[in-house]
């Protein structure tokens, strides 16, 4: 029924890739391919490739693979070793993509499990739960109309619908034309929002793509409310696995791909590319291939390209733009080991509105098997603290001071508990989306023939984010080298690629 009126409604997921159904599953030739970047976009596309019977290698700069969603041991103070990574991901129903990838190493997807309601807290107003709300637009933001305590209809009848009526109606070309030369605060500010709802919905909601709203574009986050809420027809609940990345994501997909005959290799950072195609790493290592997918970060990216004198003299526009590719504001984390546990109320993941430096909060020990193995065995807790777009040229443990502090002015219970040990972090690798970027933003496929690019941070058709978009950006690379080979593309979902009140699909 449900997946009736998701179609009837116009809301069910769409293929985005080439209808090319009398092609067969497997390349007409073993052909090569070097993968550069072992996190979401480097491994989806090897993986891609590898089934298909092409000849990948995968080369991942650091020891492990994952990006930023890889993982490192943690030994505590007590003798026991824990698993860290770079920060929470929430695994949105709606990531089809990366859905579909991990299913090949859980058809079920029995690891990732429902992380249930995830508030909206402040010091200044009571909180906000966007979970549970109605699936299917456009009555999920009816739903959310009635049920938020933050939209008074008297205050709402004095903001500008008309400024607010571009939320409803995105469309790629209109959308970025209009909007990518204006920055994500400024938008807010025309809609002449209460404070309240400003700074507990869209604030929040704004804040937690790693960039400043002052610094980001408009379209960017018309875009993304699109693809998180506004179209989207799974809702706003999320999963979370329920083991660590490295035990329940990347030892399995590496096993995989190594069955599949791929050679992936850890520790083996790319110096620059030689077209042709020849892949020089550090060291002095090169790997011939016929095909190049460069999957890495966008500081990664500038450098491998700047460092290759025959690529931007192939092709000096190409260059150009990678060289433009601009990393967000950084990001800490910062993971506690506490000698108690916080108040049983607590959700597992709780978003932070109106301080300084924090934006999230998660339990990792009532959401992650090892982290509650640790905490039944001493009777602690193990929080870790997020500032997803942090102040620049601050160190780590200044940060992580600050976000503890800022903690305990909304959970004071924390201030009675001990930290028997931390791990915390800065991190500079997430992509910027300036204002005006989308025009110069390069895309999957390049004009040097034989290199395709991956990454949350390329040029995408259709609406995706964060994790999606990394999956999503190296299955059309996968695909135009599919296509070259004369196979079946992989498909391609998202959700509906205009809003309810566009004129027209873009």
């Amino acid at each position: 029924m449900a997946t009736l009126l998701r179609r009837i409604t116009g809301n069910a997921p769409r293929r985005f890739d080439a209808n090319h159904t009398r092609l067969g599953h497997s390349v007409d030739r073993r052909a090569s391919v070097v993968v550069i970047g072992g996190g979401i976009a480097g491994v989806t596309a090897a993986l891609t490739l590898a089934e298909r019977g092409l000849a990948v290698t995968l080369l991942e700069r650091g020891p492990r693979l994952g990006g930023r969603l890889t993982t490192w041991p943690k030994k505590l103070r007590d003798g026991e070793t824990q698993v860290v990574e770079h920060g929470f991901h929430g695994f949105f129903r709606q990531y089809y993509n990366w859905r579909n990838v991990l299913r090949r190493i859980d058809p079920e997807l029995a690891f990732l499990r429902p992380l249930g309601r995830y508030p909206v807290v402040s010091r200044q107003w009571p909180e906000e739960d966007f979970t549970g709300l109605f699936g299917i637009p456009p009555v999920n933001l009816l739903s959310l109309l009635v049920r938020s305590p933050s939209l008074k209809w008297r205050e709402l009848r004095r903001m500008d619908s008309r400024a607010a009526l571009p939320l409803l109606a995105f469309a790629r070309g209109e959308t970025y034309r209009r909007f990518d030369a204006m920055s994500a605060a400024a938008f807010l500010d025309s809609l002449g929002l209460p404070e309240r709802a400003r700074a507990m919905l869209f604030d929040v909601f704004a804040h937690s793509f790693f960039n400043h709203q002052a610094e980001m574009s408009a379209a960017e986050m018309i875009m993304q409310f699109h693809f998180y809420f506004l179209r989207n027809p799974e809702g706003l609940d999320m999963d979370a696995p329920d083991s660590d990345y490295e035990a329940a994501i990347w030892a399995p997909l590496a096993a995989r791909l190594t069955a599949l005959g791929a050679d992936v290799r850890t520790a083996a950072p790319v110096d620059h590319l030689e077209p042709g195609w020849k892949v020089c790493l550090v060291g002095g290592a090169r790997i011939a291939a016929e095909h190049v997918v460069l999957a890495v970060d966008p500081a990664a990216a500038r450098e491998i390209v700047a460092a290759s004198p025959d690529v931007v003299r192939t092709s000096p526009l190409f260059a150009a733009r990678v060289a433009a590719l601009r990393t967000a504001a950084p990001y800490a984390v910062d993971r506690i080991w506490l000698d108690g546990d916080v108040a049983a109320d607590r959700a597992p993941f709780t978003s932070i509105s109106g301080e300084a430096t924090l934006d999230s909060v998660t339990l990792y020990h009532r959401a992650e098997r090892e982290s509650g193995q640790w905490a039944a065995r001493t009777g602690g807790s193990v929080l870790e603290l997020h500032a997803y777009a942090a102040p620049a040229g601050v160190d780590a443990s200044e940060i992580a001071d600050r976000m503890r502090t800022e903690l305990t002015t909304i959970w004071p219970e924390v201030r009675d508990l001990a930290i028997v040990d931390s791990d915390h972090r800065v991190g500079h690798d997430a992509p910027a989306f300036d204002l005006g970027s989308d025009a110069t933003r390069p895309a999957v496929r390049t004009d040097l023939g034989g290199l395709y690019l991956a990454g949350d941070w390329v040029r995408m058709p259709f609406p995706c984010a964060l994790m999606e978009r990394a999956a999503s950006s190296a299955l059309l690379a996968a695909n135009a080298i599919l296509e070259r080979h004369a196979a079946r593309p992989a498909p391609v979902l998202s959700v509906a690629p205009s809003g309810l009140l566009a004129r027209q699909k873009s």
